[in-house]
């Protein structure tokens, strides 16, 4: 595959999770369980939930990819966590995870720190407070939302992907992936999707499918967040609300082809 990102490198990525069909091992918060699967079989890969610590580090040894969520974190479901992710770190199984309202409470921050600290993680999407908080600075988050933009921090993005060797994208307005040296901005998407509950952890999916398919990574961790953003921006212009974007979301995400990436994508980089 193709180290350069452009329209013809994306629609091939997209093909190429459907011909995989990675499967994907979820362990996420209970708001977006049925949503993230939905999304995870309309991208061409294979959902599997499974956070009981008695089965998750077997399930993820047969994942293409392990997402790990903190959106509901408690003390147990965080051993569950550590146990697939050691088992996903000892089959060479890339790990993403999403840090839901890191820094909002002890409990998320502790959390996301211990699996930061015992893991190695390939992939971390969040919006622009998650991410802060996770490098260090004041990210602003109120529950599970940012209060902070991205606007002028690519630095500090760039520094934390740089210093943890983590793949890092960021949510906003235009979403920004690096891997502490080279950078993609995403421009599509639309604002009404940031009201509808879970599409950041359906983003997280999107690149973990991606991510599960194959390298290399940082162009697979883009091409993931730009597919499911122009399935989300079609989605918002034939919805007649937010009430009725999911299900169309999933049907734009499903029947999206190479014709429609390639004439809709609107990227920037520096590969």
């Amino acid at each position: 595959m193709s180290t350069i990102l452009d329209s013809n490198t994306v629609a091939l990525m997209a093909a190429r999770v459907r011909a995989k069909h990675p499967m994907i091992h979820h362990i996420t918060n209970n708001v977006v369980t049925n949503f993230t699967a939905n999304i995870t079989l309309a991208m061409g890969a294979a959902p599997v939930m499974a956070p009981s610590i008695a089965e998750s580090a077997e399930m993820a040894g047969f994942a293409g990819a392990l997402l790990l969520n903190i959106g509901t974190i408690n003390p147990e479901l965080l051993e569950s966590m550590l146990a697939a992710g050691r088992a996903a770190n000892e089959g060479g199984i890339p790990i993403v995870l999403d840090p839901v309202g890191a820094g909002a409470t002890r409990l998320r921050t502790d959390a996301i720190n211990t699996l930061l600290s015992e893991l190695k993680i390939a992939v971390v999407r969040g919006n622009a407070g998650e991410i802060l908080a996770l490098a260090g600075t004041s990210g602003g988050v109120r529950g599970v939302d940012s209060l902070a933009s991205g606007d002028g921090k690519e630095n500090v993005f760039t520094a934390f992907a740089s210093e943890t060797g983590i793949v890092t994208a960021v949510s906003g307005e235009v979403d920004f992936i690096t891997d502490g040296r080279k950078w993609i901005k995403v421009y599509n998407g639309n604002p009404m999707m940031t009201s509808i509950t879970g599409t950041g952890c359906g983003a997280t999916t999107a690149v973990a499918c991606f991510a599960g398919s194959g390298p290399p990574l940082l162009q697979s961790v883009a091409a993931g967040i730009a597919v499911y953003n122009i399935a989300g921006e079609i989605a918002c212009e034939t919805c007649k609300g937010p009430g009725s974007f999911v299900p169309e979301f999933i049907d734009q995400l499903a029947g999206l082809n190479t014709e429609t990436i390639i004439s809709r994508l609107r990227i920037e980089t520096n590969l």
